[in-house]
């Protein structure tokens, strides 16, 4: 397995670079919230060298029917192929009718980068595909915190936005680097090890960048899973029922913006695109391949058209269930892995998950290996967990005594491995 892999979520990186940040640097020039709402998704430009712009309009069709409104393009400065796809990315975004923003990862760029950012944002600031929030064409980060973006905002002509992600809230209260708002990456809980949050998940970070931003702009991440094996990382967090909890934290708390993390980040497993075999592998195949995530779209879009629409629950238009689950109970030992179990584990259920959206109630039957469970299930979106059981899968929902959707799992549950695979596989069923 390769050391080096394009996956941005360090939150031990996060973790340790908390102390508060004194700073120099221009006062923010524009502070405006927009009344509309929107959803974006983060894109990683380091793992698709070879996309052409069709491979582009493919995603951002899948992303749009969605209802998300714009891809947030992860890049870093060392790629010889940044340029190459940026150009790609804008040009079919201008095609399909969607939008893109740059998000620089400054695991890569540095303050010494201002040069390079500033023409790049020139060349694409006012671009039909450039994602504008406002009248001002919105830029983001990967961590980044200390960069000034006054010195980019003065120098280009059309009007910038600057949303970077901050790691400490507190920061956001008093940054002297003209931003108009703040991304935050804490969305996920775990046991304090690996990321500063401890779980359940909740919104207290959320408030917490909300409270110190006071009018400018918060945008709130949101990511159904997180579960990565490489040597550099090797780790789990409590992620089991996020593809639920944190959509409705959002309808709770109504933020100006929304992230998803991320559409195709596979090395982190936290992806709701397709599995793309033209991005180039870190050595993340090994866990993501055949463990497809897009169903969660499924429970993303009445959401995310619940959120636009500022209400406090969702609208379910047709009888659907969406299951996930792992492919082995964690106590397995995987025979081939140099790297062992993945640290965090404990904190994981040996569980099926199933969220039932239903336009009326009914009853959902779950066969887990030799085990069975039935329950009756309200209208709306329902999640439940069940015990797993080794062996096959199978879902059924029934309605006055007849069935009106299910089938049987896409992958079977196995008590023997290879290779450790806290992933999961995810898939649906339609009425």
């Amino acid at each position: 397995m390769k050391i080096f892999h394009r996956c941005c979520a360090a939150l031990t990186l996060l973790a340790n670079a908390l102390p508060a940040l004194s700073l120099p640097g221009a006062n923010s020039l524009t502070i405006r919230k927009d009344s509309n709402k929107y959803v974006t998704a983060h894109f990683m430009v380091g793992i698709v060298e070879n996309y052409t712009v069709d491979d582009w309009k493919h995603d951002m069709e899948l992303a749009k029917e969605t209802g998300i409104d714009a891809f947030a393009l992860n890049c870093a400065s060392i790629d010889s192929y940044t340029d190459k796809q940026l150009a790609y990315a804008y040009e079919a975004a201008e095609e399909v009718d969607f939008k893109v923003f740059i998000s620089f990862d400054f695991a890569y760029w540095s303050n010494g980068d201002t040069a390079r950012i500033t023409s790049i944002m020139q060349t694409y600031a006012d671009h039909p595909g450039q994602f504008q929030y406002n009248g001002a064409a919105l830029v983001s980060t990967f961590v980044g915190d200390s960069f000034d973006w006054g010195p980019v905002k003065r120098a280009v002509d059309h009007p910038i936005f600057a949303v970077p992600n901050l790691q400490d809230p507190n920061w956001a209260g008093h940054a002297t680097t003209s931003i108009d708002g703040a991304f935050s990456w804490y969305a996920w809980p775990t046991d304090g090890g690996n990321s500063i949050i401890k779980g359940p998940m909740t919104t207290i970070w959320d408030d917490r960048f909300r409270n110190n931003l006071k009018d400018k702009v918060y945008m709130a991440p949101v990511s159904p899973w997180f579960s990565t094996h490489f040597n550099t990382k090797n780790w789990v967090f409590i992620c089991e029922d996020l593809p639920h909890l944190r959509w409705q934290q959002m309808l709770e708390m109504q933020p100006e913006l929304i992230e998803i993390i991320s559409w195709n980040d596979y090395g982190e497993s936290h992806y709701i695109g397709p599995y793309s075999e033209a991005h180039s592998d870190d050595g993340s195949a090994q866990w993501t391949k055949d463990f497809p995530h897009d169903a969660w779209r499924i429970i993303a879009k009445p959401y995310i058209a619940a959120y636009k629409a500022g209400e406090r629950e969702p609208t379910v238009e047709s009888d659907q269930l969406v299951y996930w689950y792992r492919p082995t109970p964690k106590a397995v030992t995987c025979s081939k892995d140099p790297l062992g179990p993945p640290n965090g584990i404990n904190l994981l259920e040996d569980s099926v998950f199933v969220t039932t959206l239903l336009t009326e109630p009914a009853t959902l039957t779950v066969g887990s290996g030799s085990l069975e469970f039935s329950v009756d299930v309200d209208a709306g979106i329902v999640t439940n967990s069940f015990p797993m059981g080794v062996g096959s899968q199978a879902f059924s929902v029934t309605r006055d005594g007849e069935e009106i959707l299910g089938g049987d799992g896409g992958l079977d549950v196995q008590d023997r491995c290879d290779y450790y695979n806290f992933n999961v596989y995810v898939g649906s069923f339609s009425a």
